[in-house]
């Protein structure tokens, strides 16, 4: 289907975009442009909308406010990726007739070029943004989009036969979407969003949505070390490769005492030493496998090796924001998981760093992290919803001495910050890695990012 059939399709129908965020921004004024019945619902009042009167003017109506959800009717519901599926206002309207969609979904009915989609509870931007970046060292052009923040939609008319989109996806915007990548990757899975997800199984089916539809022809790309592999492999219909830190793979891509390797059918050639990545971590070496796996076939072995030596990361992923009198301040704002701060903690071999913690409660376990902390840190200050959870997981953990991990619980976000950077000495590290999310103070993980670099730049 062309993006003007799909348009085409719709006028004539009643249409709800609801939640007017980055991805239903350019959505909106395509379906405004072509004349269609748009009913914008958002849960911002009208004195925080700033583009009421814009869209008023375009012909939009708007249904603003904490009622913006009452009396949701209309033939086509586009939903944004925060609001989950099963919402009862969403599910009443779907029992009634209405077609449940959203931006994402309508870009994959039209999209002309190759897809590559990425999923999984870690490593989602990092590994898409380097898919993107190898695809682009090898002569391609690429539209690099999804949930890193840019929607593709209104890029259609751009895209060629021949270019890549490469999407990053969560769990949200995979919830109950119909999608078929020509390559898809899930990096790992582990509990997260389950103050959303009704359960971890929902969020592991959200998931799986990323290749259920894929046919022979297709690409699956799996973590070999992650314990639900196995199952997905199972239910795949497509080509399945696997990438390894520890031992090797029939195809895809492994690390075998510090070499990365390719795969095909048991056809082994060593790629590189792992000590030309210059990013840190032993997460970022499997973000360049599941790369590597997922471009195999459309990217040179020397492109590969020319991006791993050069390519310095993405903003708020172990960032190294400063060096102030010897003590070295990092933002991992991203981390929003227990699993994403525990493989930052695993980078700092040399150190035990002073750690920033806490944030919104998303109903994970802490047990895990206690642990890590206990082994890795030198010092804790915690702040958030979650404060005391982590709190509790750490002093629970065998071998916690109050002695040498004091842990201090600061509300205020900044004061936390000011608080860690005037216990440093030189050579210590500070790290923001809340293993939770931003929303119990800040819009997201990159307002929340950018918060800690001001005040840690504003460092005298």
């Amino acid at each position: 289907m062309t993006l003007d059939n799909y348009f085409d399709s719709l006028v004539g129908k009643s249409i709800a975009v609801v939640g007017y965020g980055i991805s239903n921004t350019p959505l909106t004024e395509i379906l405004l442009s072509r004349g269609c019945d748009v009913t914008v619902r958002d849960k911002r009042t009208r004195d925080q909308f700033a583009d009421a009167e814009i869209l008023l003017e375009r012909g939009a109506k708007l249904r603003l406010g904490e009622s913006y959800l009452e009396d949701l009717h209309e033939d086509v519901i586009f939903r944004t990726p925060g609001l989950h599926p099963f919402t009862p206002e969403l599910q009443n309207a779907v029992k009634n007739g209405s077609i449940l969609t959203s931006e994402m979904e309508a870009f994959f009915s039209v999209c002309p070029c190759h897809t590559i989609a990425i999923t999984g509870s870690d490593g989602k931007t990092t590994t898409s943004t380097l898919i993107a970046t190898l695809l682009k060292e090898s002569g391609h052009t690429v539209f690099l989009g999804g949930n890193i923040g840019t929607p593709l939609l209104d890029k259609v008319p751009k895209m060629k036969p021949d270019d890549f989109a490469v999407l990053e996806l969560s769990s949200f915007q995979l919830h109950s979407m119909k999608c078929k990548p020509e390559v898809a990757v899930i990096t790992n899975i582990s509990p997260n969003h389950l103050d959303v997800h009704p359960t971890f199984e929902d969020y592991v089916n959200a998931k799986k949505s990323i290749f259920t539809m894929q046919d022979t022809a297709d690409r699956l790309v799996l973590n070999a070390d992650d314990p639900h592999t196995a199952e997905f492999a199972a239910e795949a219909k497509s080509d399945v490769r696997y990438f390894s830190y520890g031992h090797s793979v029939q195809s895809g891509c492994f690390c075998v005492d510090d070499l990365l390797y390719s795969a095909r059918n048991y056809e082994v050639h060593e790629i590189m030493p792992v000590s030309g990545i210059l990013i840190p971590g032993v997460h970022n070496i499997k973000n360049y496998m599941a790369a590597y796996a997922a471009t195999d076939g459309y990217i040179t072995d020397s492109a590969f090796r020319k991006v791993a030596k050069t390519f310095p990361g993405v903003a708020h992923r172990i960032e190294l924001i400063r060096e102030r009198n010897g003590v070295k301040f990092y933002n991992d704002s991203i981390a929003s998981s227990p699993t994403r701060t525990i493989a930052c903690l695993r980078c700092f071999n040399k150190v035990k760093p002073i750690l920033i913690a806490g944030g919104h409660d998303k109903h994970v376990p802490f047990d895990e992290l206690g642990t890590e902390i206990v082994e890795r840190v030198k010092a804790l200050n915690l702040t958030g919803e979650t404060a005391e959870k982590i709190k509790d997981a750490v002093v629970n953990t065998p071998g916690y001495n109050r002695l040498t991990l004091p842990i201090y619980i600061i509300d205020d976000f900044r004061d936390a910050v000011l608080m860690a950077a005037d216990s440093a000495k030189e050579g210590d590290v500070v790290i923001l890695s809340p293993a939770c999310s931003s929303f119990d103070k800040f819009k997201n993980f990159v307002e929340r990012g950018n918060t800690f670099r001001s005040i840690v730049l504003g460092l005298e």
